[in-house]
């Protein structure tokens, strides 16, 4: 199933198509959401953040090809994670929109990619052994805690902005 090991780079790519270009808004509607932090909303920032995301994504569907058994139990564990943290930011989309009563740029692809992909590698991955229990878990309580560090991170960076 190789293409599995792709899906969070396409559902990646698709999801900031959503985000960013079209319909796109995301950052302003994300500014109007959280307007406690929202000057450390940046276009640096959310640059950074999705240039690292397709890279981890990328490197995920690379370590998919390798011989190497313990490279690929990590890559699968990696995979894991990357899926909950996508899993969250739907959650994040979903509860946007219900919040705001508008639309959030991220949630028809959320709803629509990450979440089936999400369920679907999980069952995947442990139905064919490939990963324990343990390291699912894990990586599902990994992925999904991105939005609370990032969160700190948030006020962190507005704290030595002075606000």
């Amino acid at each position: 199933m190789t293409w599995l090991w792709w899906a969070p780079l396409a559902a990646v790519t698709l999801h900031i198509a959503e985000e960013f270009v079209y319909p796109g808004g995301f950052a302003a509607w994300d500014r109007s959401y959280r307007p406690a932090i929202r000057k450390s909303i940046t276009g640096r920032l959310h640059i950074l953040v999705n240039a690292a995301l397709l890279l981890v994504c990328l490197q995920v569907g690379v370590l998919s090809r390798t011989p190497d058994t313990e490279a690929r139990i990590f890559g699968v564990a990696v995979w894991l994670t990357i899926a909950a943290l996508l899993f969250s930011n739907t959650v994040f989309h979903v509860i946007g929109t219900i919040r705001t009563k508008t639309y959030s740029p991220g949630v028809v692809t959320g709803v629509a990619l990450y979440v089936p992909m999400a369920a679907f590698g999980y069952w995947h991955f442990l139905y064919e052994r490939q990963v324990s229990w343990l390291t699912a878990a894990v990586a599902a309580m990994v992925g999904s805690s991105y939005h609370l560090w990032a969160a700190l991170l948030h006020r962190t960076r507005m704290h030595h902005a002075g606000e």
